[in-house]
């Protein structure tokens, strides 16, 4: 077995006439979907009648499934991260034969790709001298493939195993019956002792129930949806304590007429799911009240009612279980074991356990979707339904909410002033959630009313600072008031600050195209103006934060935004998009930006900036994006 740390040789993926790519969540439900997606690219380079494809044999096509599920499942056991699948087919050289190369990364190159047992000792919760339950994967890999190994890169792992596609045997020894053997060293590499094929219930007793339920609290806490949860309860379930399994969840709105969704049916044989589906999709299981969560004997799938066996012959012991959480029944799982007659208490107290916290992770993921979407309809109503389109400027909007469920505090508006004269603003309310909402809420209106109450941009920023100063003051006090009538000490700083930074800008359209363009920035990120010949330059100058002091006052900056000109305004979310230490404004990272932008259209300025502060780290932005490009236009018939 190759242990040693190398670099991966042969041609890149770009290279290679046949590459196809995916990206897999890092969950448990990525071995498979890695195997169905090798299995759609060999059948689709089989039915292209590509030259290395007529050496593909049902051997080979097991090899990779193989291989590509270990590897998917080591990276998603021990680096936690999303995984990037490369799986491309190499022609023939006068070196090497065709092969398949099987390229997994994971996003967390600190931690070491995990092999087999240590010197001496068991893996996992093994005791010293004891067969290793888990850690075969890159055994069975080192077994299968031609070679194997690691490369590491900037933020990056990538085990890679080669197979070529000709008549190469792993099993040199190997008896006539080729397939047997193949299968039973697969077989022995996966399964190495009679403890865990015969699945020995009395373990469960002891250490094996705990480390169970610690890697169920793992994998299912942080799950955000209930489908997921269920999905990973199935698969945790099934073979470790049963031969197959079946879970319901009751809907949100659960009542009289409500019937509960059969959300993931799952068995040891992946051939029989789509029978035991069958015979329960009809039967919807609902537990009454007085069960409590204990197991509840049920009739066997597919018996009849007089007790005779299911058409199949086989039969066991099918017990249910209760989903609750907060006292609030979220479901139900159904597990069978086939061929006994009795299932352990050790096994039934360890399954009870093990529910409970799958109807944790379910309550859990329906208060997460309850918050997201109360969020996302108060976003909704927080935000301009349309912005309006300015006479001569083309414009392109830009705003995507951090993913984490509540509501964020960036918001912009577009809109017209009479006096032909069009309003955008730009804003960024300090902090989230519903205290973000209430300052989104009042800020938007107010600046409306004032900018259409003909105040110029210095005087409509001013008048919104005392009306935050004020508002929040009427708060602290009536927080005040509420504490001292309950008994209670006021603190002299338990008003909540309500911090706005802001760009205000005012365009007025200009007879022979582009527009006169007016700004005030409070502690803003400063717009950039970006001209034809690539040029980039501040268009503001930097001022207080609304609602620091009352007594503030704001300038405004005037030019003219010519045709060709584009004027770029983000929040911070853009400018400190972090990449470890490093911010994406370091060294005046967005004007270098931007000013690879001369000559692209607004949507394209638009759509090049999201794309580098995307692609500046490698997880997805942790705060609110908004950025907006105003580029001035020629006036027909000008």
């Amino acid at each position: 077995m190759q242990r040693d740390i190398v670099q991966r040789p042969g041609t890149s993926a770009a290279s290679s006439p046949s590459a196809a790519r995916t990206s897999l969540p890092g969950n448990l439900l990525a071995p498979a979907a890695a195997r169905r997606f090798v299995a759609a690219a060999l059948a689709e380079w089989s039915a292209l009648g590509l030259p290395a494809a007529v050496g593909f044999s049902e051997r080979l096509s097991d090899d990779a499934a193989v291989v590509v599920s270990e590897l998917v499942t080591n990276a998603v056991v021990h680096a936690g991260t999303n995984v990037e699948l490369l799986f491309r087919l190499e022609e023939a050289t006068d070196d090497e034969a065709s092969a398949l190369v099987i390229e997994v990364s994971d996003h967390h190159p600190a931690r070491a790709v995990r092999s087999d047992r240590p010197e001496g000792g068991g893996a996992g919760t093994g005791a010293p001298g004891e067969p290793a339950e888990y850690g075969r994967g890159l055994e069975l890999v080192a077994t299968l493939a031609e070679r194997w190994g690691i490369t590491y890169r900037t933020g990056l792992k990538t085990v890679w195993a080669r197979l070529p596609v000709d008549d190469w045997n792993p099993f040199p020894d190997a008896r006539p019956e080729a397939g047997f053997q193949h299968g039973l060293r697969a077989a022995e590499l996966l399964a190495p002792t009679a403890r865990r094929a015969l699945r020995d219930d009395a373990d469960w007793a002891g250490r094996g129930a705990l480390s169970f339920l610690a890697e169920a609290s793992d994998l299912l806490a942080g799950q955000l949806d209930e489908d997921i949860v269920a999905a990973l309860a199935g698969q945790l379930l099934v073979p470790r304590l049963a031969d197959w399994c079946a879970i319901w969840l009751e809907p949100e709105t659960a009542g009289r007429a409500a019937v509960p969704r059969l959300a993931k049916v799952w068995h040891i044989d992946e051939t029989r799911i789509p029978t035991l589906r069958a015979h329960l999709e009809g039967d919807p299981l609902r537990l009454p009240e007085r069960v409590g969560t204990g197991p509840v004997s049920m009739p066997w799938p597919g018996s009849t009612e007089d007790g005779e066996a299911p058409p199949d012959g086989r039969e066991g012991v099918a017990l249910a279980y209760r989903i609750t959480s907060g006292g609030r029944t979220l479901g139900a799982v159904l597990l069978g074991r086939e061929g006994i007659a009795r299932v352990p208490d050790e096994v039934t107290a360890l399954v009870e356990d093990f529910v409970r916290r799958v109807g944790l992770a379910v309550g859990a993921a329906r208060a997460y979707t309850r918050q997201a979407t109360i969020s996302r309809i108060l976003q909704r109503g927080l935000l301009p339904s349309k912005v309006a389109d300015i006479p001569g400027v083309a414009s392109s909007l830009v705003y995507e909410p951090s993913d984490d469920g509540v509501v964020g505090g960036d918001f912009y508006d577009i809109f017209p002033c009479p006096n032909d004269r069009w309003c955008f603003v730009l804003g960024d309310v300090q902090g989230s959630g519903p205290e973000a909402a209430v300052v989104t809420g009042l800020a938007r209106p107010w600046l409306r009313l004032l900018a259409r109450e003909g105040f110029q941009a210095g005087e409509v920023l001013v008048r919104l600072n005392r009306l935050l100063l004020d508002d929040a003051m009427e708060a602290a006090e009536a927080a005040a008031l509420m504490v001292a009538a309950a008994g209670g000490q006021h603190s002299a700083d338990s008003g909540q600050s309500r911090f706005l930074s802001l760009l205000y800008g005012e365009l007025v359209p200009l007879p022979g195209g582009g527009a006169r363009c007016t700004l005030a920035s409070a502690g803003h990120p400063l717009p950039l103006l970006l001209r034809p010949d690539g040029t980039v330059r501040p268009a503001a100058e930097p001022q207080l934060l609304l609602g620091v002091m009352d007594d503030a006052v704001y300038e405004t900056q005037s030019f003219d935004l010519a045709p060709g000109d584009s004027l770029l305004c983000v929040t911070d979310g853009v400018t400190e998009r972090r990449s470890g230490p490093l911010m994406f404004d370091d060294g005046d990272g967005l004007a270098q930006a931007l000013s690879g932008c001369a000559g692209l259209s607004a949507e394209e300025i638009a759509d090049r900036i999201k794309h580098a502060v995307h692609a500046f780290a490698e997880r997805p932005p942790d705060d609110d994006l908004a950025l907006l490009v105003l580029q001035a236009m020629e006036r027909p018939g000008e």
